[in-house]
């Protein structure tokens, strides 16, 4: 039903988002945590205009964000204190990924006029493309993917939480190796492959060196479009499924059922979820025109590529996770 105190003027503004993330670019939270309290201090340390500043935190703080106890004086309080953490650096900071985060929603109406998103119209490259080209916002997206924006990752991927026949993973599209790291070090005896891009993949050394895993993980750089490792007894798809629509997603399926043949597993973990209804409109959506899927949705897809969904459910957390097998040629 509709909302009754739904205002459209208030619904539409735009005023709010962006002086969020441009507060978080000057790095405002960092130099209020430094002691640059008063106005004009506060400006030279964001070596930005005084005046503009105060107005744009003034906005801030009538929306409950950062305080003004004393006219030309500004204060963390507990939702500013947000800005310092490293996930929000990540996804505001308009000189980085948050960026083309923020410019890409500009893209929306070109994306629901044609169903496919319009990224490439406004930054010449589609996105994937974009952070092949720019290692730096590659970067921070494996860290906004991993411990940085999402804190640890939560290595209980099993439904039924029973790893004694897992001696070996895969983690198909696994970044810099955060969740495969994690993994590992609850399961002192597994051994893992990370696969990914290997600009992507040279980065994981040190991930898995700073976990005490090193030597039980080795990188394959390459698309996972290709073959994919085969024999291993599980094969992750950790937030990768909500990337990928159609043809592109079956082949990824397909893959993995190929590399797991009859006695292996594939989990996904993100990008699926229990009933049918639509999903809401997400950056992915206008990034990558990735989606949520809904259960009975994914069975469909899984079945094009050969796969059949043996068991599905939410875990306490909250996450859904879905297996699959090959099914018999």
């Amino acid at each position: 039903m509709p909302r009754g105190d739904a205002n459209l003027w208030e619904l539409s503004d735009l005023c709010t988002p962006w002086c969020i993330h441009v507060a978080a670019t000057l790095g405002v939270a960092a130099h209020l945590q430094t002691g640059h309290h008063e106005l004009d201090s506060l400006a030279a340390a964001c070596r930005c205009n005084a005046r503009y500043l105060g107005l744009m935190l003034r906005h801030l703080v009538a929306k409950g964000v950062f305080d003004e106890p004393t006219p030309g004086r500004f204060e963390l309080n507990d939702v500013a204190r947000g800005f310092l953490e490293p996930g929000a650096n990540l996804g505001f900071n308009l000189d980085r990924l948050g960026g083309r985060m923020a410019y890409a929603w500009g893209t929306l109406l070109e994306a629901v006029r044609t169903g496919a998103p319009a990224y490439a119209n406004l930054f010449g490259r589609s996105f994937w493309e974009d952070l092949d080209v720019h290692p730096e916002l590659a970067a921070d997206f494996d860290a906004l993917m991993g411990p940085e924006g999402h804190g640890t990752p939560d290595p209980g991927v099993l439904l039924d939480d029973d790893w004694a026949s897992v001696r070996t993973v895969v983690d198909v599209g696994g970044g810099s190796g955060a969740m495969l790291a994690e993994i590992l070090r609850a399961h002192p005896a597994m051994h893992g492959t990370l696969v990914d891009l290997p600009k992507t993949v040279a980065r994981a050394a040190a991930v898995f060196a700073e976990a005490g895993v090193i030597d039980r993980a080795r990188v394959v750089g390459q698309s996972f479009f290709d073959p994919l490792p085969p024999g291993a007894d599980l094969y992750l798809l950790m937030k990768v499924v909500s990337n990928w629509t159609g043809e592109h997603l079956k082949a990824i399926l397909r893959r993995c059922g190929e590399a797991a043949g009859a006695g292996g597993r594939i989990v996904v973990s993100g990008g699926v979820k229990a009933d049918s209804r639509s999903q809401g409109l997400s950056i992915e959506t206008v990034l990558i025109g990735g989606m949520t899927y809904g259960l009975d949705e994914f069975r469909s897809i899984a079945a094009d590529a050969a796969l059949q969904v043996v068991k599905a459910g939410a875990q306490q957390s909250g996450r859904f996770v879905v297996e699959c097998r090959r099914t018999a040629p």
